[in-house]
């Protein structure tokens, strides 16, 4: 989900560029990675970089084909209108995740993430209620504009565009995760050489303005 603005923009130029027609379904990366171990019919396969390298070494990704397309910190955001937290290092973070009723995670990296400060804290796993997974597929910035949770912690590509919310920020750099996200062609492919194209596309210079755009930074030579 974190990648799809940037994926759908990016398809709708190689398509219109060589005629190659090109379908995104977007998911979240749980999601995605079960339907290509489940035998999902796809050619590329966009996901965070771990989760890519797995799914190489369990066979479903052609060898030698994965390449880093984009990388994104995570953010912190509270409802439009709402008093700003002081975020400046980790102790504030600490600080405002604790004087917050309820804190809003993802089921991606991000969310990986924020379980493993709070553990590091000490809020897990005694008040572990007061942490929100979003459903799969669900911006964890819905549930701040919500109301539902006072901070959303998340991709910073997730959080800029969904209305009724403010983006308080980046992590602090001390406690920031860049996530890598790479794309392969999957074993499945009936176009690998087409899929190659795409890829190459994706991870050329002349994509990095609309990855910018969108609130992330070329991958450069990560994978």
């Amino acid at each position: 989900m974190a990648t799809r603005l940037i994926l759908g923009e990016l398809a709708r130029r190689f398509e219109a560029n060589t005629g190659v027609p090109v379908a995104i379904k977007s998911m979240g990366g749980v999601d995605a990675a079960r339907l290509v171990r489940g035998g999902e019919a796809t050619d590329i396969v966009v996901l965070a970089s771990n989760v890519m390298a797995q799914l190489e070494a369990e066979g479903h990704i052609i060898p030698g084909s994965i390449k880093g397309f984009t990388r994104s910190g995570m953010a912190i955001a509270v409802r439009a209108g709402a008093e700003w937290p002081d975020i400046s290092n980790e102790d504030a973070v600490r600080r405002a995740v604790f004087a917050a009723k309820k804190v809003g995670y993802s089921t991606g990296p991000s969310g990986d993430h924020l379980l493993r400060l709070c553990e590091r804290w000490g809020l897990l796993p005694a008040e572990a209620d007061r942490l929100v997974k979003a459903p799969p597929g669900v911006p964890v910035g819905a549930l701040v504009a919500q109301g539902d949770v006072d901070l959303g912690f998340q991709q910073l590509s997730e959080l800029i565009h969904v209305p009724g919310l403010a983006v308080v920020g980046p992590l602090p750099p001390e406690i920031q995760a860049v996530t890598v996200f790479s794309a392969g062609v999957c074993q499945r492919s009936q176009r690998p050489a087409e899929t190659l194209d795409l890829i190459a596309y994706l991870t050329a210079p002349e994509a990095d303005g609309v990855k910018r755009e969108q609130g992330m930074e070329p991958a450069g030579d990560a994978e």
